[in-house]
């Protein structure tokens, strides 16, 4: 196909409609009342050049209802599941009258969907001139699901709890203000619908990561449309805080061959979706959600592009997190860096300057990508992720290991003479424990999501403290809440961006459920009357030393070369013994920086002691200059670190 205007364009006598498909026989628009329950109107579209149907509705004004019906072979052997009686929504819609919720007539064939459909508003949005993102590269990322932020939040109005306008809310603006965020990610807020299982169980999906339409936004979550994302965003923008969506362009929630028909399957399920190879009835499950969206094919390629352009046209976002990204750079014979969608994406006028930030993995063959996406992309380092876990659970071996991560993770960054690390370090997401769990709980409790505890991780490098799940043991709690400080210090320390996921700058817990997407309720609300004040002060003092030393900030890897220095308790280099002995309690690293306080040159001391005992720590000191406790800006002359903890000592 050639590239063409798709979607719906106003004009001043009528809308002109596009749509595209392959094989289709016939398509059919159909308009509806304002109400978005009769249809008053069935127009046939022609196909014209590229396989674009396109029809020019005379009359039709800004916010006409409409959706397609689609006419071809059923005949799901050879992919095709053509279905007139199943109502579409255009790929293109930016705005839906109502949610998607399943029904399993959504997935029969010869039963009219119509009255359960969502209907696409059609709507204009005026164009932003776009602006340099927000934040950097090196930033705080923190992750949010906008409901489950915002639902339990006292000073948020009723009305809005729940809504992406919260987010604009002054309390809530404190609050992201008081931590020091530099961008926010938020989890999907396009339009998604529930997995099969979920309703018979009495459960819907709360993350998002099931969309049916890709630039829609969710009636629920953003129920003013486009104007509330961008107001939102500007909110956002007016306090230093970029922003960053989550978008699922890997597969759809229309699923497997028991799924459901709302859009792209009865459009052209053949072209759209992967299928085994000589197999054209097979759909090929890269993903582990039933379907596959064909990233390669020119249509999936635009849509992917125009939807970004979208995004930053109409709201003014700052970038993307794409979830399952070697979905995107897929063909028949497995991920190339150079693909072309990733590269539309790159080359575009619009997209060359966001933040682009990709989950390097999907479950297919050879889906682990990490540290091998295009230069301009941050990835997320679950490799780090488990190297600050198992550090502190007390793993043997992993002193080194723990280095490599700090230093920026030149191991998996440092290709073809890359010189800058493009880790997303983390320690807890969306997925999994939360981080309070992390050090709660050794197993997963899942057995809410009715499944009977087999879904979600098994190995977590996680550990309890003595007592699995919850207790009032204030010892054990003590210990948890160290360690949890020291996860977060550890974080904060190491170069690249860093991010958490709401919440856990206060002690959120889902009581062991390390698979919580089907759990919109007080189980992953976030419960603001339960903050735990001490640890989101640390999260804040945490987030303003990466703000004031830049060797923090930085994204070059660091080499040893007057840019950092590794000690072991006595002050001295660390040896080769010491980096192999398996269980070393402590760590020094030494950066050089400068002091975003005085402009001045400064050293800055990170000490781990992931040992159960205080640690003594010698550290160089250069004529004339006092090393001092940053928490406290003391001089002391003997430094002893606490156990199970980090601190950070500045020379001055």
């Amino acid at each position: 196909m050639t590239e063409a205007m798709l979607g719906a364009t106003l004009g001043k006598t009528g809308a002109d409609f596009r749509i595209w498909s392959h094989h289709a026989d016939l398509v059919e628009i159909c308009l509806f009342d304002e109400r978005g329950e009769t249809e008053i109107a069935r127009l046939t579209m022609t196909r014209g050049e590229g396989d674009v149907h396109h029809v020019f509705a005379k009359g039709v004004k800004e916010g006409a209802r409409y959706g397609f019906r689609i006419h071809g072979p059923y005949d799901p052997g050879q992919g095709h599941w053509y279905d007139p009686s199943k109502l579409l929504v255009d790929p293109y819609a930016t705005e839906l009258d109502r949610t998607f919720v399943y029904d399993p007539r959504l997935g029969q064939v010869g039963v009219d969907t119509a009255d359960l459909m969502p209907k696409t508003i059609l709507k204009t949005h005026k164009a932003l001139r776009p602006m340099m993102p927000l934040g950097d590269r090196a930033g705080f990322i923190y992750e949010v699901n906008v409901k489950a932020f915002t639902m339990l939040h006292p000073e948020v109005p009723e009305a809005e709890r729940g809504t992406l306008k919260a987010l604009a809310h002054p309390a809530i603006l404190a609050h992201l203000r008081r931590i020091g965020v530099d961008m926010i990610e938020l989890m999907p807020i396009t339009a998604w619908i529930d997995e099969r299982h979920l309703p018979p169980l009495g459960l819907t999906n709360s993350w998002g990561y099931n969309p049916v339409a890709m630039m829609a936004l969710d009636p629920c979550l953003v129920p003013g449309g486009v104007k509330e994302l961008r107001e939102t965003v500007a909110a956002l923008h007016a306090e230093g805080i970029g922003v960053i969506l989550d978008l699922v362009f890997n597969h759809t929630g229309e699923s497997d061959v028991h799924g459901t028909t709302l859009s792209l399957r009865g459009i052209d399920n053949r072209s759209l979706f992967r299928h085994v190879a000589h197999d054209p009835g097979t759909l090929v499950n890269d993903t582990g959600c039933g379907n596959t969206l064909a990233c390669d094919h020119p249509f999936i390629r635009q849509l992917i592009t125009d939807t970004l352009r979208h995004f930053v046209l109409s709201a003014g976002v700052d970038g993307f997190r794409f979830d399952l990204a070697p979905i995107m750079g897929r063909h028949w014979d497995g991920f190339h860096a150079n693909a072309p969608t990733l590269k539309a994406i790159l080359e575009d006028d619009v997209l060359e300057d966001r933040i682009l930030i990709a989950e390097p993995w999907d479950i297919g063959q050879g889906g682990y990508q990490l540290g091998r996406f295009p230069d301009a992309f941050l990835e997320w380092n679950d490799r780090a992720r488990d190297t600050f876990r198992r550090y502190w659970r007390g793993d043997a071996g992993t002193t080194g290991d723990l280095a490599t991560a700090l230093a920026g993770s030149a191991d998996l960054f440092a290709h073809h003479g890359a010189a800058q690390s493009r880790s997303v370090n983390f320690i807890c997401a969306h997925d999994g424990f939360s981080l309070l769990d992390l050090v709660s709980y050794e197993h997963k409790h899942n057995e809410a999501n009715g499944e009977e505890n087999r879904d979600g991780h098994n190995e977590n490098h996680s550990w309890n403290n003595g007592i699995e799940g919850e207790t009032s043991d204030k010892a054990i709690l003590k210990k948890r809440r160290q360690d949890v400080e020291a996860l977060l210090a550890t974080l904060f320390a190491s170069r690249g961006a860093v991010m958490i996921t709401a919440g856990d700058e206060f002690g959120r817990t889902q009581l062991g459920n390390n698979n919580a997407y089907c759990q919109d309720n007080v189980l992953t609300w976030l419960n603001w009357s339960a903050v735990d004040p001490e640890l989101m002060e640390t999260t804040a003092r945490l987030a303003a030393m990466r703000q004031r030393f830049g060797c923090f900030s930085d994204t070059g890897f660091l080499t040893g070369n007057g840019d950092v220095e590794w000690l072991g308790p006595t002050g001295e280099t660390m040896t080769t013994a010491e980096w192999e002995t398996p269980d070393l309690s402590t760590l020094t690293m030494v950066l050089s920086t400068l002091d975003g306080e005085t402009a001045k040159p400064a050293r800055i001391a990170v000490l781990f002691n992931r040992s159960t005992e205080p640690r003594d720590i010698v550290l160089p000191q250069a004529t004339g200059r006092k090393w001092r406790r940053l928490a406290t800006g003391r001089a002391q002359a003997a430094i002893s670190v606490k156990p199970r903890s980090v601190d950070f000592w500045v020379e001055t």
